[in-house]
């Protein structure tokens, strides 16, 4: 069993995570448990209560903790999933872009395969958003939520957090991409592609339409690398 210990100023954040972190690896908090409060916690480490509340962000963010408003905070899984997130924060585009490729493709397959009457009006009502967008960056943000629209309409939560997550990471490299140089867009008629076959209920027209709506962004990845 491990013990909280006071952790220095500087890093304090970082510093109560890792001793969070600690508690979690060590089974002196297991899944399911309620943690000590933030008062607590606060003062057997020794820091602000601001330091242990971003601390409890930073690990319910990430699916260790749960906080459940006028409860408490749960344990939720004692992984520590920061060393896979450091390694995404050093994957190159093109590693986030295919892996963004195939959670577009499987979302599309399940999509085809569980959409409601509902899912469809809504992918429809964000495909039209898409297409009337001009500007670069509302039409950026109308491509984000088309995209979460299929996901969201494959009715797997753990993959819709998923592609959320590299979704956002995607758009960050992207935006620096774009800086200086134009990306090419499959258009109009292969997002319209997706939603036909979501709607014919064909996984396979689906999959494969989805598919060929990053093709052209990753080719031009390709030649850039």
């Amino acid at each position: 069993m491990t013990t909280l210990e006071p952790v220095p100023r500087s890093s304090a954040v970082e510093a109560v995570i890792d001793q969070m972190q600690g508690q979690l690896t060590s089974g002196t908090w297991s899944v399911g448990d309620r943690i000590p409060g933030e008062y607590d916690l606060s003062a057997r480490l020794q820091v602000s209560r601001s330091a242990v509340r971003e601390a409890i962000r930073a690990l319910s963010h990430i699916g260790v903790l749960e906080v459940r408003r006028g409860d408490g905070t749960y344990v939720r899984s004692a992984v520590d999933p920061r060393p896979l997130l450091r390694r995404v924060e050093r994957a190159t585009l093109r590693d986030v872009f295919e892996l963004q490729q195939a959670y577009d493709v499987q979302a599309a397959r399940l999509a085809a395969r569980r959409r409601t009457r509902d899912d469809l009006v809504r992918l429809g009502a964000l495909l039209e958003d898409r297409d009337a967008a001009c500007d670069p960056e509302e039409f950026g943000e109308a491509d984000v939520r088309f995209h979460a629209g299929v996901a969201e309409a494959a009715h797997n939560s753990l993959l819709l957090e998923a592609f959320r997550y590299f979704q956002s990471r995607l758009r960050e490299s992207l935006s620096a991409v774009r800086l200086d140089r134009e990306l090419p867009d499959a258009g109009p008629a292969a997002h319209r592609a997706v939603v036909d076959a979501i709607a014919a209920r064909d996984p396979e027209a689906a999959g494969h339409a989805a598919e060929c709506v990053v093709v052209p962004t990753l080719q031009a990845l390709e030649a850039l690398l």
